[in-house]
Order: C-alpha cells, then sequence, then structure tokens
C-alpha cells in the first residue's frame, strides 16, 4: 500500500523541511524577473490558500540564503506551481536564479502567511500592489473569479516603473473583463499617454500611489474596502500610512 502516498510526497509540503521541486519552464519576462513554473507529481495540488507564500533555499559561496516568494498559479493548479523572481544586481538569490536551467531542481518549504481568503468575506479588495508585490493579489483574484458564487468586487491596483515592466498583461487584461474586477496603473518613470495602447490610457496615472490618489481610490469603491498591501518595506509602510489617512481602520487592511 502506500505507492500512490509516496509518489505525491514532495506536494505535502513542510514548513520545517525543504523539499526538492524540479524546474519545468522558465520564462525571463523582463530584464530582471523571471517566471518559473515547478512540477508537481501527477496531478497533485499544492495546497495553499490564494496568497499564501514559500520559503526558497539556495546555496552561494557555501552560504545559505532564503527567501520568501508567493506563487502565483490559481490555488488550485494541478501538477505544478508558479513563482515570479525579481533579481537584483548585487542579490544572493538573484545569483542562484541567473543559474537555473529547466530541469534543474530547488527547494522550497512552507506553506506561511496568515491571510485567509474567504469568498464574499469582503465587500470589496482593494488590492495596492507595486513590482513583484503582485504576486500575492494573482492567485486571490483568479480565485474570485473562477467562482461564480464569489461576488466580492476588486479594484486592483499595480504599480511600476513602466509600461514595458508591467508584468502579466494578459492575464490583468483577462480579469479586468468580469463585472466585479476594475484595474489600474501606476507608473512613475513614464508622463506620456500617447505612449500606451488604448485600452491602457484611461487606467493609467503618471507618478506615485500618494495620499490625493489613495483617497480618491477609496471613494470609488462600491462597497467598505478591505485593502490589500504588497511591495517593498517602504511601499507598504508608506500605503498603511495612507490608508488610514483616507479612513480605513487598522482592522481593514493587511499588509504581506
Amino acid at each position: 500500500w502506500g505507492s500512490k502516498d509516496s509518489e505525491s510526497c514532495p506536494s505535502k509540503l513542510s514548513p520545517e523541511t525543504f523539499l526538492a521541486f524540479r524546474i519545468c519552464a522558465l520564462d525571463k519576462l523582463t530584464k530582471d524577473t523571471y517566471h518559473v513554473r515547478f512540477a508537481l507529481p501527477g496531478n497533485s495540488q499544492l495546497s495553499l490558500h490564494p496568497g499564501q507564500h514559500l520559503v526558497l533555499r539556495g546555496i552561494v559561496d557555501d552560504l545559505e540564503i532564503q527567501r520568501a516568494y508567493t506563487p502565483i498559479s490559481p490555488a488550485n493548479a494541478k501538477g505544478y506551481f508558479e513563482v515570479l523572481i525579481k533579481c537584483y544586481q548585487t542579490g544572493l538569490m538573484s545569483r542562484c536564479v541567473k543559474s537555473w536551467r529547466v530541469g534543474d531542481t530547488a527547494f522550497w518549504r512552507g506553506p506561511f502567511g496568515n491571510f485567509f481568503y474567504k469568498p464574499n468575506q469582503y465587500g470589496e479588495l482593494l488590492m495596492l500592489a507595486a513590482g513583484t508585490g503582485l504576486a500575492p493579489m494573482v492567485p486571490i483574484l483568479q480565485s474570485i473569479t473562477d467562482n461564480e458564487d464569489d461576488e466580492t468586487f476588486v479594484t486592483l491596483v499595480c504599480c511600476f516603473k513602466t509600461f514595458e515592466s508591467i508584468y502579466l498583461k494578459t492575464f490583468l487584461q483577462e480579469q479586468a473583463c468580469f463585472w466585479n474586477v476594475r484595474t489600474f496603473f501606476i507608473l512613475s518613470q513614464e508622463n506620456s499617454p500617447e505612449q500606451l495602447p488604448w485600452s491602457y490610457r484611461e487606467k493609467t496615472h503618471f507618478g506615485h500611489l500618494d495620499q490625493d490618489l489613495i483617497e480618491e481610490l477609496v471613494s470609488r469603491c462600491r462597497r467598505k474596502p478591505f485593502a490589500l498591501v504588497c511591495g517593498s518595506p517602504k511601499f507598504t509602510e508608506d500605503m498603511a500610512k495612507c490608508l488610514l489617512c483616507a479612513g480605513l481602520t487598522k482592522d481593514s487592511y493587511f499588509l504581506f
């Protein structure tokens, strides 16, 4: 007995123990960001809640390093999971990631994270994401649009430097077609709408996500919003302040 059990072993994640997963696809999305797919045995699933993260282990110069990443694949994806990884010039983990090839293995443990999304728990989710901070929003958004009984409104605000650097454009365009989803883009290093495709012009702001814009976004929410924030530590801290000033209470936002 148990031949089935042993096959599905690696998909039974453990928070304590690192398990090996094979890289089955690797795409370079931008000059510094990779979209990586890992194989799960058979048709097994990771069994993560949307928005939970995993910890990746890397070894560089005999030094062990660990970094957290949130899978962007749907929570119920079978046989694989996917992550977005941004590489930094001086980043240690980035050296590992840049050396990866299809067929290599990487070691993960988890899941971690204490935001558990339940359908229809909130009237509206206001998602504020900067760069790869988009990652935890993706499976949560997907779980809402995949579930016909989930009537949560979503306002997703994505902050990037340039139009070129926006990740997952096709996915975001598809999601924006749902009746309950709106997407906005904030580009900090561009300033001319003429450079953008028509479909982006009305929903793109130039500059930074600031107090005025947060207040406008909150006021445009169709129901009382619960905010989810993910980005750099500074972005997260700034957004928390802006949300409080815009009238949200400490229990009406979650910082990834």
